[in-house]
């Protein structure tokens, strides 16, 4: 690798996100989540809100998942704003990184290939419950429904993008369960692993 670049793919809840720019503030890097959407935005002036609702979602054919009238436009009409989300955040996930940095989601570890670290963070179906609950003030029951609603569209893209299996295990370098160890630890060991790279 050129640069140090460590990619994250997440279950809903597993803090993922959250572990990720975590590691980025403690190492001194850059951080990418839905800033990958705001340049995806300058790079195709299109509205940043209208691009943050198709964000890691696949492509319905029975609805447009954006403002009708833009979707319309000559450039749009016969592709899916979801493709072009995916599309551009590619082609800037593979110019962007001039150095070391993490990027969450949006199918990074297979655009980038072997150019990367690639990690996926998971915690038990429970646990992530309990974090959303915590996290977002829900009921129990509209935690589970969130969890079980994020992990399939997470899911669906991933595998709609990359033909792989999203919680298949060997798609990834390492793999992390959040509720078996606390954050700090956690950060310490991938700032050891980031030093190894």
């Amino acid at each position: 690798m050129t640069h140090r670049i460590i990619t994250i793919n997440r279950m809903y809840g597993s803090g993922g996100r959250l572990l990720g720019r975590a590691l980025a503030q403690k190492l001194g890097i850059h951080f990418y989540d839905k800033e990958l959407i705001r340049l995806a935005s300058e790079e195709n002036d299109i509205p940043y809100e209208e691009l943050l609702k198709v964000d890691e979602k696949k492509a319905n054919q029975w609805r447009l998942p954006i403002n009708e009238q833009m979707q319309m436009q000559p450039q749009y009409h016969f592709h899916p704003m979801n493709d072009v989300l995916f599309e551009t955040e590619s082609k800037l996930s593979k110019i962007l990184p001039k150095e070391d940095c993490i990027i969450v989601g949006r199918c990074a570890d297979y655009i980038l290939g072997d150019n990367c670290l690639s990690l996926f963070v998971y915690a038990p179906f429970e646990e992530r419950v309990k974090t959303v609950m915590e996290r977002l003030g829900r009921e129990e029951k509209s935690a589970r429904s969130l969890v079980k609603k994020m992990d399939k569209t997470r899911k669906s893209y991933y595998e709609f993008f990359t033909d792989r299996k999203w919680n298949d295990m060997e798609n990834y370098q390492l793999c992390i369960d959040t509720s078996r160890f606390s954050q700090d630890f956690l950060l310490d060991m991938l700032a050891d692993v980031y030093k190894h790279l």
